[in-house]
């Protein structure tokens, strides 16, 4: 950590920048895409790639995550995007400098309200024209294009040496949202998170949630973070935020944002448990191919995509490694697949 500090100065101090001048604090690891540098006295963070989980080189994740804090500003429910650090040769995948929020850990299920709402101030903000939406992914069919991800990512079932009865599972449900993708509907498409689990949300003395990591940003279906943000395995993912939420807890956060986001959200029901099940397919195969990759030596310092748990601290990748093995296992599937088939059942109702 300490060279990271070093090369941190030296980007800042080769550009002039007008924060060169700040004591440097690193902050703890806590994820596995970035470390964080508190900027003392100023009211900013380094934010510093690891890695790009898009598998971005250096340059592109740096525009890609530009990108995402630059078009969610407006919904006030992410940190001000201060200045992004280019790559070079102190910091090979630069840095970006972002506003600290400053207030504790989303709390489950008090916070579900809040954290829904963040999360509506970027479904509601306006679709930018096709032309615009760069650098931001915008497919042509976004739920073709997620079911493509976990496919890429179910490659990996098979050496992440899982149980047979959760490989059959998996296999079924990605059967089913083929079955969803062969349909013509398709629900409206907005500026989302991709990546709202309640571990990337800080609320402030005032109630409000903010969602504080922007890095996988699209133009896809807001049931998609409405489904990160309440599914079990994003719940019990972060260990300050971590909750078990009953039936009725979740269907309450779909309610509270669908009151945020009126009437709007009227025809985002019928989609509710088909984005929910996609959402858990694109997590759950993510966590099988994060079983293999970690296992992997680094990769170089400008390398897209890069697993290893080389670049992570040994508790965080300890924690990591409980929870995929968790959410890997026979019982918690069938947890997961009941209360969908549960979830199902309510809004048909």
């Amino acid at each position: 950590m300490n060279d990271l500090l070093q090369h941190l100065h030296l980007a800042l101090t080769s550009v002039d920048h007008p924060l060169a001048h700040c004591a440097l604090q690193p902050l703890d690891d806590t994820g596995l895409a970035h470390d964080h540098v508190r900027l003392r006295g100023s009211g900013w963070l380094a934010r510093v790639p690891k890695q790009s989980q898009m598998g971005l080189d250096a340059a592109h994740n740096l525009a890609y995550q530009r990108g995402c804090f630059e078009r969610a500003a407006p919904g006030q429910h992410t940190p001000r995007l201060h200045s992004v650090l280019a790559p070079s040769a102190h910091l090979p995948r630069g840095a970006l400098l972002v506003e600290e929020i400053v207030g504790v850990p989303a709390r489950l299920p008090a916070d579900l309200s809040a954290i829904v709402s963040a999360l509506a101030s970027l479904h509601a903000l306006p679709l930018p024209p096709a032309s615009m939406r760069p650098p931001l992914q915008d497919a042509a069919d976004p739920l073709q294009a997620l079911l493509k991800e976990v496919a890429q990512q179910a490659q990996y079932l098979a050496s992440a040496r899982i149980p047979a009865a959760v490989q059959l599972a998996i296999e079924a449900q990605q059967s089913s949202l083929r079955t969803v993708c062969g349909r013509v509907a398709r629900p409206q498409r907005h500026l989302i998170a991709f990546d709202g689990h309640p571990g990337n949300f800080i609320v402030r003395a005032d109630g409000v949630a903010v969602l504080v990591d922007l890095e996988k940003c699209r133009y896809s279906y807001p049931g998609l973070d409405l489904a990160h943000a309440t599914l079990y395995t994003s719940t019990t993912w972060d260990v300050k935020s971590h909750a078990v939420l009953s039936l009725s807890e979740v269907v309450a956060a779909y309610e509270a944002w669908g009151r945020v986001m009126g009437a709007s959200a009227a025809d985002a029901v019928a989609w509710h448990v088909p984005l929910r099940r996609a959402m858990w397919l694109w997590s759950v195969s993510w966590c099988a191919k994060w079983r293999v990759l970690s296992r992997e030596q680094k990769k170089g310092s400008t390398a897209g995509e890069d697993w290893s748990a080389e670049r992570s601290d040994a508790a965080l990748v300890n924690h990591v490694r409980d929870r995929v093995d968790h959410y890997l296992s026979a019982p918690v599937v069938d947890r997961v697949l009941h209360e969908l088939d549960a979830l199902e059942r309510t809004w048909q109702t």
